[in-house]
């Protein structure tokens, strides 16, 4: 961890800079230590990386004839929806990382070092969000090979990466607080995707909500997952509604406010014990 000893030469020392300093760059290492360790565990990336492959494919070579579509193919639908749930399934990652730290004891060995209390989480969600984004670039070109033709220009491509990097973000601070508030890694992994599904599967990722029952169909277009699919959707086909990116905006940062303080509380509470 980043030394904060007072040294006695120099113009600045390491103790006069800011806290917002500290908390940024212990953030870093310790994302910095999660992404290393990718290459000596390979399986975890290859894994997280051909479950959405399989999606496409499911949805596209098998579900894709018997399901309608207007104004675009299926394929161009569906892309949309894999993007949200790889990143959403993906955050799942976080609170498994955490509860798998705290049953090894790594959390304590992390007290004993001078280093800020966030950064054990925020490093974690980094390091998370770094991951997703590879995951999101393969999936882009596996959706390319399937059939997938992006509209639009480049900017609307890179607003709609940035939708779901913070959908990534915010969604894993949901994670990291189920991580924290579980007993164990099996209750983490467990807790962390059961109540994803329903979010994920009745929502306007794979079908259009107009099919769906009268009580579902509200339930489906107002819920953040349709309302992020639904956005990036429209950047990706050249037909973007401001009202809907605005609310899903609305959706990942008031995520952010919630969850993110909640996170620090379990965190201390858990640390406590």
């Amino acid at each position: 961890m980043s030394s904060k000893i007072q040294q006695k030469t120099g113009p600045l020392t390491p103790l006069s800079r800011p806290a917002l300093y500290w908390t940024i760059s212990d953030a870093l290492v310790l994302a910095k230590r999660h992404l290393i360790q990718i290459p000596r565990i390979p399986e975890e990336l290859i894994f997280a990386t051909i479950q959405p492959i399989m999606f496409v494919l499911l949805f596209r070579y098998v579900f894709g004839g018997a399901i309608a579509v207007s104004g675009t193919s299926y394929v161009n639908y569906l892309m949309a929806g894999i993007f949200a749930q790889t990143v959403i399934f993906g955050s799942t990652s976080t609170g498994i990382g955490l509860a798998t730290d705290l049953q090894r004891g790594l959390v304590d060995r992390f007290r004993s070092l001078p280093m800020t209390k966030s950064a054990v989480l925020t490093g974690r969600t980094l390091s998370d969000l770094v991951r997703n984004t590879f995951v999101v670039f393969v999936m882009w070109m596996v959706g390319l090979l399937v059939g997938f033709q992006p509209q639009g220009n480049i900017l609307s491509w890179l607003a709609a990466a940035g939708m779901l990097l913070l959908t990534s973000f915010a969604f894993s601070w949901i994670s990291a607080t189920i991580g924290l508030v579980v007993s164990s890694v099996e209750a983490a992994q467990s807790a962390g995707f059961i109540w994803l599904f329903p979010l994920t599967f009745a929502s306007s990722a794979f079908v259009p909500t107009k099919s769906m029952p009268d009580w579902l169909r509200a339930f489906a277009e107002h819920q953040p997952v349709s309302l992020i699919v639904d956005a990036v959707r429209g950047l990706l086909l050249n037909q973007a509604d401001a009202s809907t990116i605005w609310q899903a905006l609305a959706w990942c940062i008031g995520i952010l406010i919630v969850f993110i303080p909640l996170a620090v509380w379990a965190y201390g509470r858990r640390v406590a014990r």
